[in-house]
């Protein structure tokens, strides 16, 4: 288990940010290391075992290391042996702890941290310097070669010299010399037997290697996507619309109880999609329990909670400035805003953006649902009764057609969805003829027709609001899924041999009573009434 790579991919962002220095990061992966080695030891670990620790609380890396004296070695260790500032070392190992404190708990499961970071201490030891010794179990230091320095750190401590015997400089010297005049006559026999000779140079290959390890180390902690939670809630403190995309199954557990203990049988309501491209934390949640009661308070209103922001929106802004209030209050260490006004043009190039930018990360033989999640991306703002393809989009899906063709075995379905602005019927018909428009465009590039299908949902799943201009915005969609019979089938969904979709609910005695023929696929005994046109066997 990689608990460096680890926490530097999840914490490591939280902590610094927008702020990319390649300095900044070293430095947290071997505080990782000293902090993991501290945690390991049992007596230490059960001082504050019992807490519940905040992610945002900054004392509690002085209550792992009590000792102020060692505090100080230890930040201004780091500092020195990663050329950054004192004072930012300080805030930025103050900052981690806590936040790699639950990473670590996490990873655990049921194991007691320390015996876990005990277990695995083979996969963390040899980040530990040297005079790390001095704050953490002497047992903990990794051994190192004969001949290998263990640290690259400096010493601050005063050299200590002593005097040399009257010719020892000399008789030192000596070997050097020799070694130098022996390597000057193989460099020149070198040059003797090559008849295009090159100048002998550093190792310049090997900085190379290090510059391209260090870029996919930024490029692995990029490639995670925070783990989110979008939720709405509709008239009378229901629960509207929820979605979720986590990185495991652990934390999706933790946010359903938390849903469940607040919505009740609604929160079945909630789709989550789980993955290992999401982080398998949530800055908030913890303070679940505090904000979904809170949120449920405000009828008609959208959250989104991803990463250390939580952004909401109502119709009504008095509710909605006491909302940002109150989810303030309950998680000081989120970002609580209000959804600014709806920038439509701004909104569709930046999904264009993302949605080029997770097609860049693909590679070859993609998985066949991160490409049903970037294609899903890109905003297709439809006209008003409209499904013709925007222009704009129309590159966008020349490159998805050009992947789907590439995949032969990938098989997607296209689903279109609208916001409530209309009739329930009307707008499960615009939403196919939308969801039919997109594939009809991929098949137009080359795309097989069979490798895709499609499905109207209408109104009937919203992902927000449908008070708020921006909530019905992110309501008139397209999304892409990867067609799973049995998935599908569990959805109640079944694709005809025309690829027209059908539901597979039981059908009803007669589809419709009302008429006066009889439509039934089954005899319809209980009703003759209806007529025995497509009935035979009705008495």
């Amino acid at each position: 288990m990689d608990i460096i790579g680890h926490l530097t991919r999840t914490v490591t962002p939280a902590v610094l940010g927008d702020d990319r220095a390649p300095a900044k990061k070293s430095l947290l992966e071997q505080f990782y290391a000293i902090f993991a080695a501290r945690l390991a030891d049992n007596e230490t670990y059960s001082r504050f075992s019992n807490e519940n620790i905040a992610r945002d609380d900054q004392g509690f890396y002085e209550r792992v290391w009590m000792d102020g004296a060692n505090r100080d070695l230890i930040s201004r260790e780091l500092a020195g042996a990663h050329n950054v500032d004192a004072d930012a070392s300080r805030g930025l190992v103050a900052m981690a702890a806590p936040l790699a404190f639950h990473e670590i708990k996490s990873l655990a499961g049921t194991t007691p941290v320390p015996q876990f970071l005990n277990d695995n201490r083979e996969n963390y030891q040899h980040h530990i310097p040297a005079w790390a010794g001095t704050v953490v179990p002497a047992s903990m230091l990794a051994a190192a070669p004969a001949g290998e320095r263990i640290s690259d750190t400096v010493s601050t401590a005063p050299l200590q010299r002593t005097e040399e015997e009257k010719g020892s400089f000399m008789k030192a010297l000596l070997p050097i010399i020799g070694l130098i005049i022996l390597a000057a006559l193989a460099w020149a026999l070198l040059r003797g037997c090559q008849e295009n000779p090159e100048p002998v140079g550093a190792p310049v290959a090997t900085e190379q290697q290090e510059a391209a390890a260090t870029e996919d180390q930024v490029m692995a902690a990029t490639d995670v996507e925070p783990a989110s939670l979008r939720l709405a809630t509709g008239e009378a403190n229901s629960l509207y619309a929820c979605r979720m995309n986590v990185g495991d199954d652990t934390l999706q557990t933790t946010v359903m109880n938390a849903m469940n203990n607040t919505f009740g049988d609604e929160a079945s309501k909630c789709r989550a999609d789980v993955d290992n491209s999401f982080a398998t934390d949530m800055p908030a949640s913890a303070q679940l329990a505090t904000i979904l009661p809170i949120f449920k308070s405000v009828p008609n209103a959208s959250m989104v909670i991803k990463g250390d922001e939580i952004v909401v929106n109502s119709a009504d802004e008095s509710l909605l400035d006491k909302l940002v209030s109150d989810l303030q209050a309950a998680a000081p260490a989120m970002t609580v805003v209000a959804e600014g006004p709806l920038d439509l043009q701004g909104e569709i190039d930046d999904s264009l953006v993302a949605a080029e930018a997770a097609v860049d990360k693909l590679g070859e033989n993609p998985d066949p649902r991160d490409v049903a999640r970037a294609l899903s991306l890109q905003v297709i703002n439809f006209e008003l009764d409209k499904a013709f393809i925007p222009e704009v989009n129309k590159p966008f899906l020349d490159r998805a057609a050009t992947i789907l063709q590439e995949v032969p075995d990938m098989e997607l379905m296209i689903i279109g969805h609208t916001d409530s602005q209309a009739s329930d019927e009307y707008n499960m018909t615009l939403s196919r003829e939308r969801a039919e428009s997109v594939k009809e465009y991929l098949v137009s590039q080359g795309v097989d027709a069979s490798k895709l299908t499609t499905k109207g949902m209408g109104e009937s799943e919203p992902i927000a609001d449908n008070s708020t201009e921006q909530g019905r915005f992110r309501n008139r969609r397209i999304e892409f899924t990867v067609y799973d019979e049995t998935t599908m089938s569990d959805e109640g969904i079944v694709v005809d041999a025309d690829d027209s979709v059908i539901t597979n609910e039981p059908i009803d005695p007669d589809l419709n009573p009302l008429d006066d023929n009889n439509d039934d696929l089954l005899p319809d005994s209980d009703d003759p009434t209806q007529g025995t046109e497509l009935d035979p066997n009705a008495n």
